[in-house]
């Protein structure tokens, strides 16, 4: 697997699986993009090990197996994987920490033995290395203005929290079906929502209302994520603003549902989508422009 087929495997597997934040990639320059798509794809691969409703065999092995092979790839040493040249390329060129790594495998072996969680605090636990962490790995590609770097991590952060939790607010039924529910136990039980009522054709309004509340906290995190946009080089802010409407976009549609998650996945249409992606194409233009500009002095 040469480096150039592992980063167009990576892309491959953005485009397949993250529709959204594929198209927001594409109002980044040209150079960056690949470097998202490798951590994409790390993450989507390693996702799929634990989701695939097709996979067979033991997928702790095959957790493990990547572990290992994450950790050679990082190190240096040749793995006979399609993924990991371009995400070890990926995390050295950008000095990725390396704990981040660590928490994000973590957090996908967790998977397969947690289904339920008692608290918001507990599954903030969780999401700390599934989502969390990915906002600080994405940082350094994205790059914070010069002297913003620290403070861009928080906001980087809460953005992550903030697409996770609308992932588990849309896909309900679906993570039922893998036998989890993200959604914390002591939120069901003060709405007055058992399991079986998540297991119904459509969402009764006990329902509707555990998941207004769901995007209400899920809102919660994308306002605190939004002043990071701005501690972004220019030339990333486009592209992080598309993913952030794009994001909140799939909250909207469900709100105009009027709050059902059972009867469909919740969608944006691509219209809808595509407009997005159009009001910010000037401001990436612009900005890529800005960058090519730049002169350097030599002395």
């Amino acid at each position: 697997m040469t480096l150039t087929a592992s980063y167009e495997r990576c892309r491959r597997l953005h485009a397949g699986y993250g529709r959204s934040y594929y198209l927001a990639t594409l109002l980044l320059p040209a150079w960056k993009r690949r470097h998202v798509h490798a951590l994409y794809g790390f993450a989507r691969y390693a996702d799929e090990i634990v989701d695939s409703f097709t996979a067979t065999g033991d997928r702790a092995q095959a957790l493990r197996v990547l572990a290992d092979d994450t950790a050679r790839a990082l190190d240096g040493r040749p793995v006979d994987d399609p993924v990991l040249p371009a995400f070890a390329h990926t995390v050295r060129s950008f000095g990725i920490d390396h704990a981040d790594i660590s928490a994000f495998l973590t957090a996908m072996t967790a998977d397969l033995t947690v289904t339920r969680y008692a608290t918001y605090d507990d599954l903030l636990g969780y999401m700390e290395g599934s989502a969390a962490v990915i906002g600080t790995m994405m940082l350094p590609v994205l790059e914070a203005e010069p002297g913003a770097e620290i403070a861009a991590r928080a906001p980087a952060r809460q953005l992550g929290l903030a697409f996770q939790l609308t992932n588990f607010v849309r896909d309900v039924a679906e993570d039922l079906e893998r036998g989890r529910i993200y959604l914390p136990q002591e939120d069901l039980a003060a709405f007055g929502v058992g399991e079986e009522d998540l297991r119904r054709p459509r969402s009764g309004d006990a329902v509707r209302e555990l998941v207004a509340f769901e995007i209400s906290r899920a809102r919660e995190h994308y306002a605190a994520a939004l002043a990071g946009i701005d501690l972004l080089v220019p030339s990333s802010r486009p592209c992080i603003r598309a993913a952030y409407e794009l994001y909140g976009d799939i909250l909207a549609v469900i709100e105009q549902s009027g709050h059902e998650v059972l009867a469909a996945r919740a969608r944006v249409p691509r219209r809808r989508r595509l407009a997005i992606f159009t009001r910010h194409l000037a401001a990436s233009t612009t900005a890529g422009r800005a960058e090519r500009r730049v002169t350097v002095e030599v002395p």
